[in-house]
This record gives structure tokens, sequence and C-alpha cells, in this order.
């Protein structure tokens, strides 16, 4: 049985589409259009209280009997403990997925968002401070990130990525209108390169989300 996935074409739908490539679930695609504002529909709110993309619904879940799930990082550490991949056994090796899943949740994800919104808006003192502000805070998330990644081939383990990887890539997928330079960034850049590389994220990023 598939789990219903319930997106739209934004950072935070590709952590998930990324993320169920990935573990090999079957899962069906349904849109939400937000610029419709179609996240206020009734039916997505049952499920989804704070009206924000994405959600779950899986048929399958704890005991066999149906789940839902919203918030994009609780999905991707439901999804980990679901199939028993992308997330370290051991608590000790966790903490560090949990740690860089926070640090995505809390900033890189809010402060590049905040840089898309002041992009669109029209020029004048006020698009000018509120994106010279998010954007330099991005830009120092984005160096912590290359900070974190030197010698290492994935944020927080060794050996293969974890759901870290797949929360922090959905965004770092929209470095282009960040205005960040990769090449500024070389770890990040290498880290990104590879992850892309990888076929089942590679699907993630292709499959149709709006």
């Amino acid at each position: 049985m598939s789990i219903e996935f319930w997106t739209w074409n934004t950072p935070n739908g590709r952590k998930i589409s990324v993320a169920l490539e990935e573990m090999g679930l079957p899962y069906t695609v349904k849109t939400v259009n937000i610029s419709k504002d179609e996240q206020f529909n009734p039916e997505f709110l049952a499920f989804s209280p704070n009206n924000r993309i994405p959600a779950i619904k899986d048929p399958e879940g704890p005991d066999g009997k149906p789940i839902t799930v919203f918030e994009s990082g609780a999905i991707l550490l439901y999804l980990a403990e679901k199939t028993g991949k992308f997330l370290p056994k051991s608590l000790r090796d966790r903490v560090p997925v949990y740690e860089w899943l926070m640090w995505q949740m809390g900033g890189f994800g809010p402060m590049p968002g905040q840089v898309h919104h002041f992009l669109m808006q029209p020029e004048g003192p006020a698009r000018d401070y509120g994106f010279s502000r998010y954007h330099k805070e991005t830009v120092r998330l984005y160096g912590v990130l290359d900070r974190q990644l030197e010698g290492r081939d994935f944020v927080a383990t060794r050996g293969e990525p974890s759901v870290a990887d797949f929360a922090i890539l959905g965004w770092a997928w929209r470095h282009e209108r960040h205005q960040v330079d990769l090449a500024t960034v070389p770890n990040v850049k290498r880290w990104y390169e590879a992850m892309m590389a990888r076929p089942a994220t590679k699907r993630g990023f292709e499959v149709a989300l709006s």
C-alpha cells in the first residue's frame, strides 16, 4: 500500500521525495497547490493542522494501523524509524543526526526562506534591509555547514547519509536562489554534487510535485 504524500514543489517537499526514493517506499503524490491556498482546504487541515506542506498518510503505520504525520522533520524521522534506514541504531550516533536535522529546521530553511520572500518584494528600503539581513545569516549558515563537512562525506554520519542530509539538501538545492555561489563553500559543493549524483536522490528531485 502506497504512502499518500501531500506536497508541493518546495524545498520542504523535496526533502521527503528524496527520502521516500532513498528508502524505496511506494508513494503517491497528492499535490497541494499553495499558490491557490489549497493548504487551507478542510481535507488537508484535518491531518496537517498548521496548514503547511508536506504531510503524509501511511495506511500501514505502527501496528499495521494508519497514521498521519505533518512537519517535514517529523516525517523524516518517522520514515527512518519505519524502515530502519538512514538513522543510526545507537543513541550516541543518532544525536548528531538530531542536531543537524534541528539545525536545518530552525535555521537553514527559515533564513533562506526569508531571502526568497524579500527578493520578490518591490525595490526599496524594506526590500534592501530584509534581503541584507537574511542573506547575511544564510551565508553564515552555509559557512557553518561547510566547516562541518570538512573531511566528511555526510553531515552527521559516516559511511552513508542520514535524514539530516536529505533535509539540508532540500534547501541547498535552492542555493542559486539564495544567491550563494557553492564555489565559496567547497565542502558543501563537494557534498552537494555527490548527493545529487545518487540515483535515488536524483529521482527524488525529478518526480513531479506540482
